[in-house]
Parts: C-alpha cells; sequence; structure tokens
C-alpha cells in the first residue's frame, strides 16, 4: 500500500508538472499584465511596447556640408594661379632657377612678391614673375629724337625680315651676321671650338672647350643679374640681363670677375673658365629670350 501511494504521489506532481507548461504555453500574445500597488490596492495595465528610435545627432558629430573642407592656409598667390605673368612654384625649383626660365632677374621676383628670404619658396606658391606693368613691359620702347635704331620685324623667327625701309644688313667686318628681332647683336663668349651644340632637351646652349682659366666675355652689353654656384648644374654661373627680352648665361667657370647688378660691356672679361659641376674644363653658354633658350648660333655672327 505504501508503494502504491508513493506511486500516485508520483503521477500526482507530473500532472501539475505538465498542467503548468501547458499553461505557460497558451498565454496568450498579448502585453503583459503589471501589477501596480498603490495605497495599498492592486490593478493591473499593460506595458506597451514600442518602436526603436534613430539616435539623435550630437554637438560634436560631423554635419556633412557643400561647401569644402579646409585642408589649413591656402598657398601665398593662390587667387593667381593660371594667370598670364605668374608661376606655381614645382618641387625642385629656386628662384634663380625660376627667373632664368622666365628672363628676369631673381631681385626683381622677390621683390615683387615681398619675398623677405629668396631662399625660401614653397611647392605651389603662386610668384609673380612679370613686372606689374607687364603691358608696359611688353611694348617696344621708341628711340629718343636724332637716335636710330634697328628694325623690328612682325615675325615670330629669330631673323628679322628685309622691308622696303630696311637697310642693308649685308654681313662685314664691322656688322654681325646675324641680329636678333629687336636689334640685339651678340659677340661670341670664347675664342674655343664647340664642344656641343644646341637642342631644346640635351643642351640648351653651346658647350665650348679651353683651358683652365681661359677669358669667357660678355656677349652683349647688360647689367649682372646673378653670380654663384645656386643652379643645380651649372656650377660658377654668371648670368646677364641685356633687355626686357634677351639673358645671357655662361656656366661651369673657375672664377667669377663680376658681382651682381654690376653693369658690363660687350667684350668684357667677366670669368674665368673651369670645371665646376662639370666633367671636364668647358664654358656652357645660352641665350633666352624671355626665359625660353633659343640656339646661340643663330643669333651669333659668323667666325671668320
Amino acid at each position: 500500500m505504501k508503494l502504491l501511494s508513493a506511486r500516485q504521489s508520483l503521477m500526482a506532481m507530473s500532472a501539475v508538472v505538465v498542467g503548468l507548461l501547458v499553461a505557460c504555453s497558451s498565454r496568450p500574445l498579448g502585453p503583459i499584465p503589471v501589477e501596480d500597488r498603490v495605497a495599498g490596492q492592486s490593478s493591473s495595465r499593460p506595458v506597451q511596447k514600442t518602436q526603436p528610435q534613430a539616435a539623435s545627432p550630437s554637438a560634436s558629430a560631423p554635419v556633412a556640408t557643400s561647401s569644402p573642407v579646409s585642408m589649413g592656409p591656402a598657398m601665398p598667390g593662390s587667387e593667381n594661379v593660371g594667370k598670364p605673368g605668374f608661376y606655381s612654384v614645382r618641387p625642385g625649383d629656386t628662384l634663380t632657377k625660376i627667373a632664368l626660365d622666365h628672363g628676369q632677374a631673381w631681385r626683381d621676383i622677390a621683390k615683387w612678391n615681398g619675398l623677405d628670404n629668396p631662399n625660401v619658396i614653397e611647392v605651389e606658391q603662386v610668384l609673380r614673375v612679370a613686372p606689374p606693368a607687364i603691358e608696359a613691359a611688353n611694348k617696344p620702347t621708341r628711340p629718343a629724337t636724332g637716335q636710330s635704331q634697328a628694325p623690328a620685324s612682325t615675325s615670330s623667327t629669330n631673323a628679322a625680315l628685309p622691308t622696303s625701309n630696311t637697310p642693308n644688313t649685308t654681313p662685314s667686318a664691322t656688322t654681325p651676321a646675324n641680329v636678333s628681332d629687336d636689334g640685339m647683336a651678340f659677340a661670341w663668349p670664347h675664342p674655343g671650338p664647340v664642344l656641343a651644340g644646341f637642342d631644346e632637351v640635351k643642351n640648351k646652349g653651346l658647350d665650348f672647350s679651353g683651358k683652365a682659366g681661359d677669358p669667357v666675355l660678355a656677349a652683349a652689353d647688360g647689367k649682372v643679374v646673378y653670380a654663384g654656384s645656386g643652379l643645380r648644374g651649372y656650377g660658377n654661373l654668371v648670368i646677364l640681363k641685356h633687355n626686357n627680352t634677351y639673358l645671357t648665361a655662361y656656366a661651369h667657370n673657375q672664377t667669377l670677375l663680376v658681382k651682381e647688378d654690376q653693369s658690363v660691356t660687350k667684350g668684357q672679361r667677366i670669368a674665368e673658365m673651369g670645371s665646376s659641376d662639370a666633367d671636364r674644363v668647358k664654358l656652357h653658354f645660352e641665350i633666352r629670350k624671355q626665359g625660353k633658350p633659343v640656339d646661340p648660333a643663330k643669333l651669333l655672327p659668323a667666325r671668320p
């Protein structure tokens, strides 16, 4: 009897557990009643489920705008990018190189741009490389009354085209064989033989052979706008400015005999030939027209 009673008790407990499970699984899916107890009274109210909301933006979160994001202060002169008479500095540039490439004196470029230290320029900095009054600088100057002036050609070529009123320019002992289109007459900077001719890519001038210490002569009257060794590949260099159009350059010298801002005359000894920044003793000579290298052989007189 005791064994039967124990079995009956176990079966009764199993039935209770099954009943509880069935009751839980059959609970309606509605809101769960929550008991509120206020002043000893109880009541039931459903808890409503709400949809999740997107987080509101914080004050520190970035806000997209149509204006570009500033990457720092703009480069000096950036408002002049692409304008005539201005140049954007590139990697490897120096003020001397920029001046030579634009037919100007580096001191003028430094003055036009208010450069306190001409050795400090930045990539993408925009520099004025033409005089502020560029229109006036490009206008040909009229000779004073009673003075003659070589005829100017309207052609873009180097040699002047004869016209009905052009004087005879046949070469003679006192007349150079070649005259530039603005009347410039250049002389040979050295009497030695030419080692290498002009090439727009490989050699932007003429190379002369000679001995160390040989005289280097000014090809025309002008003013020294550079005398130093700050331009890579040129060694000890002299640059002369002859007018608003032409510069001449004399490279690889052993000794410089002139200083910046000094006026020189055609045929004056301005340096001694050497091998600075070169593989041998030689003179590298360039003529630049508005900064662009031109073939000196087309502007130099015929050798006797």
